[in-house]
């Protein structure tokens, strides 16, 4: 087994370690004791509640797409100059940053504290892990 501590589980899900442990006792997530005594959680039962939970959320916006890397946030800050604007959205513990058009901006009304959709399209997705996993 694959195991996640319950701080580091809590914080990939973006939840409190409470949560976790909440879902643990509930039998939501399988959890055993690891060489050092820590309570850890099942990787593959983890991320299977994290698609759940992902399914489970609302479309917020009712936008039909078909793009797959469809991230829900809130704006947090919108710098623009004459021409160009510089939007940050940030998606739980992430922050996607889009450059665009000023007018684009302006026309899609976004400001602080407004919910948005960051839609990620790339042709190559590098995947990485921690050093010494394997």
């Amino acid at each position: 087994m694959e195991g996640i501590r319950i701080k580091d589980a809590a914080a990939l899900l973006g939840v409190s370690d409470d949560s976790v442990r909440r879902w643990v006792d509930q039998g939501r997530l399988a959890a055993v004791k690891d060489a050092s005594g820590r309570l850890v959680v099942d990787g593959p039962d983890l991320a299977r509640l994290a698609r759940e939970q992902a399914a489970a959320l609302p479309d917020v916006l009712g936008v039909g797409s078909s793009a797959r890397n469809r991230l829900v946030g809130l704006v947090t800050e919108v710098v623009a100059d004459g021409v160009m604007a510089e939007v940050s959205v940030q998606c739980g513990p992430f922050t996607m940053v889009s450059l665009m058009s000023r007018r684009s901006a302006e026309t899609l009304g976004l400001e602080p504290g407004r919910v948005a959709v960051a839609v990620v399209k790339a042709t190559t997705v590098i995947v990485e892990t921690p050093a010494g996993q394997s």
